[in-house]
């Protein structure tokens, strides 16, 4: 199934949800800041042990992620500010579940293997340095929706991971490092075909020093 197609179902299912908060007022703003919470407190519940609770509140949080948008465009309140919020708590939840399956692992009763943690921080770079690179790439004109494993899909992995346990935790872990550094490596090449002999803009007297 397209990715595409994917977010259109989900959204089709949420849509009863998204009309009733339409109806009784509440504000995108607050379901982002919901979700936050959620996936928060469930990152507090993972490094504590409780995998599965942990998951449960993951897929809570991305809920409210997909209900956000669809609620401000409802009301035709979507903005700028808005996306750059959406985007914000997107990666503040991914370094907060991350760290804290580090935690689990270090604490784990039978203890954990090395490469293990180099598995999870290997996962959290190539997710960030995928959004970090369509961020990058959009910021110069560039559309950078490409690549096998956007944030969707990356967080359906994630929630299995958690729901279903340690065992099926590890190997999802080892695919998302894998396939994200492939993503973040296929959006590099996507930006270099796109933009790579356009000439770079003439500098403008008295700007400050160029993006990192």
């Amino acid at each position: 199934m397209a990715n595409h197609e994917f977010k259109t179902r989900i959204r089709r299912v949420l849509d009863p949800v998204t009309a009733l908060f339409d109806a009784i007022g509440i504000p995108p703003m607050l379901v982002s800041l919901f979700g936050l919470a959620l996936s928060l407190y469930g990152a507090v519940v993972v490094a504590e042990g409780s995998l599965f609770t942990g998951g449960v509140f993951l897929l809570l949080s991305s809920l409210c992620d997909v209900i956000d948008g669809d609620l401000a465009r409802r009301r035709n309140s979507a903005s700028r500010f808005g996306a750059f919020i959406d985007s914000t708590f997107d990666r503040v939840t991914e370094f907060a579940y991350f760290g804290a399956i580090v935690f689990y692992l270090v604490n784990r009763p039978d203890g954990f293997r090395n490469y293990e943690l180099v598995v999870v921080l290997v996962a959290l770079a190539g997710s960030v340095l995928t959004s970090y690179a369509r961020a990058r790439a959009e910021g110069i004109g560039c559309d950078c929706k490409v690549g096998i494993l956007e944030r969707p899909e990356r967080m359906t992995l994630f929630i299995a991971g958690l729901v279903f346990g340690y065992r099926i935790l590890q190997p999802v872990m080892f695919v998302i490092a894998a396939a994200s550094m492939f993503t973040f490596i296929q959006r590099i090449l996507h930006v270099h075909r796109v933009a790579g002999v356009d000439p770079e803009p003439p500098a403008t007297t008295g700007a400050g020093p160029p993006p990192e």
